[in-house]
């Protein structure tokens, strides 16, 4: 029996020792000369040039080992100069000659010498260790080397983030709980998007959260058939190392159908072009092929950062809220089987759904397939909704959790702006935390109309988003996070950059020969022209009537908004169109056009605005653009021109975007005399563009800030080619838009903005350093979608 403790604690004390040695191995593997070399400079002789080559391969060889075994592990993977052995700076080459000098002197000799008498000690220590390892556990005195020490000691001997290294990583769900490498785990989460993600995950990191739960909307990174698109904005591989690297997990949402408020669910609209029109969120065979091709690009890119196999991943959703919806448990069978094809067996998949037994009896499958989560808001009774959970998990194998605790609630365009109190979302919370719930704040901030991407909504709010509410939350979370918080990101990096005087660059219709343009005997819709987002311009002839007499035009389904001119044509366009009204899909009626004399035909021009998708609801396959015929005096009108207006776009290149170029052009070039020209006949109702700049020194520190356009009418703002989002201060209630820091410069920064109706009289704009939700009625019972 001794014999057997003596073996165990000299096996352990070998394995700690090659630790030791393994870690000194791998930060200097060229031992003493290793350092010196470090900070000497890359390029020195030693006196042996046959042994240091010797040494050099060794020294690249174990790098390689254990690069090799570090792939699968959480530490950052190293740059090509950090695998070179390069100086603190430069500065430091200039100690090369002095030390060739050293070694062609007597010094050297005495260096070698001091380096063989630090190797011999090391030598005998290393020995005498063993020997003490042998015969003195019998006194107990090394009981400190259990695997609980030596995994304490590892962590201290490794850099943070190899600390996992060697180990077993798991997350599994057992005993009505989850288990994160054998140890329980509460989910204290937090949903966002992944733009801008780099200061929303500090954020998260400060309040405590362990989990990101983030969504992968299909339509960012497939933006048209076949063009895959996983940079900048849609960069998903840098947002989930980030994560992994701040130490926060990430449960993903992949799809294909998101909601997220946004834009079609997340669906890319080029689906809607595909003829015959395939059933979205279904078993449909066209559908469903889609689908593969779709996740057999996207699951690979995040298999290797599953948590199992070194990354942040622990969970991955299928789907959301499909009991709201329809009940086809083959479409959610072939999603599960087509993750677990990419994914493995190992990684969880779940399902949300709202706590009703009939959205998760459509909704979910029963049993261990999948683990079926559930969403509800700060004033529902959660533990109730949670015995429900339980009914369609697998014995055991249901841990409350809300996958989306809602902490806030959207707002449409004209409504009041909605706000949940962060004390109730606290104590809310704190509900769930205390009996060892898991909850997901849905969301972790609040957004705009950014871009094109949105649908209808114009703002969600969350308490978690303003540093005066961050306090309340944090007090519930520290009780019940096992990790230190750091400092809160500060709230207060805004700045007024002041007045910006715009000047009229050119109105819609002087651009229309940059357009490229779709003909058709009958309107199709924005889809089938291959615009997906923003507007589209429809243009067709009529003649006037013999009477002189005015005519009726009827457009019975245009989605969404549609501005109606007529003009007389001319050699170089359309002349200058007259405004004659505007539809609506939602207050949709018949346009007289007035008595108009021209030498030919009328022109008709139908600017028709997208204002985003449908992303939830029986009525989500939402074409936009003229979506009927057209109808003059009961005539059918034909032969029509579409003008795809090419805004730019999240995803799109601005350097194809001639309106952008114009414009831009337009502020260098126009002089004083005909900016005030112009500004003299800014009254007329016609879209225009409208272009102006601001410098921030070289020397500023850039950040946040929001663009106010109270006074303008309808439209979009880009700044430095990037789509800031729509404005409609007349309905409101939102009167600023958000402008991240990362959009803005050094030197000038150039802003366009699209006007559709009347802009500012003054032609000016402001960057202020607060939002402001004052604009408009504010009335509750405007339309929805």
């Amino acid at each position: 029996m001794l014999s057997l403790r003596i073996e165990h604690y000299a096996n352990e004390i070998l394995a700690y020792t090659k630790k030791v040695l393994k870690h000194f191995y791998e930060d200097y593997p060229l031992g003493t000369l290793g350092i010196f070399r470090k900070y000497i400079g890359p390029d020195i002789t030693p006196p042996d040039e046959k042994r240091m080559r010797v040494r050099q391969r060794r020294g690249r060889e174990g790098r390689k080992r254990l690069e090799k075994r570090e792939t699968l592990n959480l530490a950052r993977p190293l740059s090509e100069t950090e695998t070179q052995w390069s100086p603190p700076c430069k500065g430091m080459n200039k100690y090369k000659n002095q030390y060739h000098s050293l070694v062609s002197s007597s010094k050297w000799s005495t260096m070698v010498r001091k380096r063989s008498t630090t190797l011999t000690l090391f030598f005998i220590i290393f020995l005498s260790l063993i020997s003490f390892g042998i015969f003195v556990p019998v006194f107990a005195l090394l009981p400190s080397l259990s695997s609980h020490s030596l995994h304490h000691h590892q962590q201290q001997l490794l850099p943070a983030t190899k600390k996992n290294h060697g180990y077993a990583r798991k997350f599994e769900i057992s005993d009505d709980k989850f288990w994160k490498d054998g140890q329980p785990f509460q989910i204290i989460g937090v949903t966002c998007i992944i733009s801008g993600f780099f200061l929303r995950l500090l954020r998260a990191k400060a309040l405590g959260l362990n989990t990101i739960q983030t969504y992968v909307p299909w339509n960012l990174h497939e933006p048209r058939a076949g063009t895959l698109d996983f940079e900048g904005i849609a960069d998903l591989v840098s947002f989930l190392k980030l994560s992994q690297r701040l130490g926060i997990l990430v449960m993903l949402r992949a799809g294909p159908y998101i909601c997220a408020e946004w834009d079609l669910g997340g669906f890319p609209p080029w689906l809607l072009a595909i003829n015959p029109a395939p059933r979205l969120r279904s078993s449909d065979p066209a559908f469903l092929q889609l689908v593969e091709r779709w996740w057999g690009s996207l699951l690979p890119k995040v298999a290797p950062l599953l948590y199992g196999s070194g990354g942040p991943i622990i969970m991955v959703q299928i789907e959301n809220e499909f009991g709201s919806y329809g009940d086809d448990k083959a479409y959610l069978h072939h999603l599960v089987s087509l993750a677990r094809k990419h994914l493995g067996d190992e990684v969880i998949l779940y399902t949300t759904d709202g706590g009703f037994r009939e959205t998760l009896e459509k909704g979910t499958i029963r049993g261990d397939a999948v683990f079926s989560a559930v969403d509800f808001t700060t004033g529902d009774n959660p533990w109730p909704i949670f015995e429900l959970q339980k009914e369609f998990n697998a014995p055991g194998k249901s841990p409350p959790l809300s996958s989306e605790f809602y902490t806030g609630w959207l707002t449409h365009w004209g409504e009041k702006n909605a706000q949940t109190s962060a004390d109730f979302t606290a104590a809310a919370l704190k509900n769930i935390l205390e009996r060892n719930g898991s909850a997901v704040l849905y969301m972790a901030h609040g957004e705009q109309t950014l871009d094109f991407i949105m649908e209808q909504i114009l703002v969600r709010m969350s308490p978690i988003t303003s540093l005066t509410s961050l306090p309340m939350i944090i007090r519930v979370v520290e009780q019940y996070s096992s990790v230190s918080l750091p400092a809160v990101p500060s709230d207060n990096e805004k700045k007024a950059y002041g007045s910006i005087h715009v000047t009229k660059t050119g109105n819609l219709f002087e651009l229309i020969r940059y357009f490229d343009v779709v003909k058709s005997d009958n309107p199709i819709s924005m889809e089938s022209t291959g615009q997906m987002f923003g507007f589209l311009l429809y243009v067709t002839e009529y003649t006037a009537k013999d009477n002189g007499g005015e005519s009726i035009v009827s457009i019975p389904k245009v989605h969404d908004r549609a501005q109606v001119f007529i003009s007389c044509p001319s050699e170089d366009g359309h002349g200058k169109p007259t405004y004659v009204g505007t539809l609506e899909r939602w207050s949709n009626q018949p346009l007289t056009l007035p008595n108009t004399k021209c030498l030919s035909n009328i022109s008709l021009l139908v600017l028709v605005e997208n204002m985003g998708r449908l992303n939830y609801g029986p009525y989500i396959f939402d074409r936009k653009g003229i979506l009927s015929s057209v109808s003059l005096d009961g005539r059918i009108l034909r032969k029509w021109k579409m003008y795809l207006v090419p805004i730019i776009n999240l995803n799109e290149s601005p350097k194809i975007n001639p309106i952008i170029r114009a414009a831009n052009s337009g502020v260098i070039t126009m002089s004083a005399h005909k900016r005030l020209k112009l500004k003299s006949g800014n009254a007329s109702k016609e879209p225009a563009f409208y272009a102006g700049y601001f410098y921030i020194s070289k020397e500023d520190i850039i950040k946040d800030t929001f663009i106010s356009l109270s006074g303008w009418g309808k439209g979009i703002v880009t700044i430095n080619n990037f789509n800031i989002g729509r404005f409609w201060p007349l309905k409101g209630p939102q009167c600023n838009l958000y402008v991240p820091a990362p959009v803005l410069q050094n030197g000038k920064n150039v802003v366009v903005i699209f006007e559709l109706e009347s802009p500012n009289p003054e032609l000016v704009v402001q960057l202020v350093d607060q939002p402001d939700f004052t604009c408009g009625p504010r009335k509750l019972n405007v339309h929805q979608l």
